[in-house]
């Protein structure tokens, strides 16, 4: 095994524990927490979640220079859905996808091939948009957190681990 697979192995095992924490916290949503809003200017607990879960195939779709429809139309296919269960089976499918995605890139591709997203102007390496993946699911996965906390929800940080 190259040093490069070696590398993507660990950001996917990173985000797949990012996925496997999201799926914890977003099984504890109760119904009448859905429309929870910590502030006017920001999300709710059902925009944040959608969000959330959605964001390797959103992101998929960036990194595969799909048009800002596309993404709207990926983002808005969970929009009704407030089942615990099919929120965290939706991500586990999109993390599939994500991950078939990046292994199926030989080391060149996944170090030099540039992909743009609609929104930008320069484009960025795959194993730069694997990072970025990563870490958006973990500040949103951090907030998600949060809102539990404040909804009165017994957590602490080793729900994340």
């Amino acid at each position: 095994m190259s040093n490069v697979s070696i590398i993507r192995d660990h950001l996917l095992h990173e985000l797949e524990h990012g996925v496997i924490s999201t799926q914890r916290l977003v099984s504890l949503i109760t119904p009448e927490q859905w429309d929870y809003r910590p502030q006017e200017n920001m999300r709710s607990l059902r925009e944040l979640t959608h969000h959330l879960v959605m964001i390797p195939a959103t992101d998929l779709a960036i990194i595969q220079e799909q048009d800002g429809s596309e993404f709207a139309h990926i983002e808005g296919s969970i929009q009704d859905v407030t089942d615990p269960q099919q929120l965290c089976d939706s991500m586990q499918q999109s993390y599939e996808s994500l991950k078939d995605y990046m292994v199926s890139l030989n080391k060149e591709d996944f170090l030099n091939k540039s992909t743009k997203a609609f929104y930008a102007e320069e484009g960025s390496v795959q194993v730069k948009w694997l990072i970025e993946v990563v870490t958006h699911v973990f500040h949103h996965r951090a907030q998600l957190f949060n809102y539990l906390k404040v909804l009165g929800h017994d957590i602490n940080m080793f729900i994340l681990y």
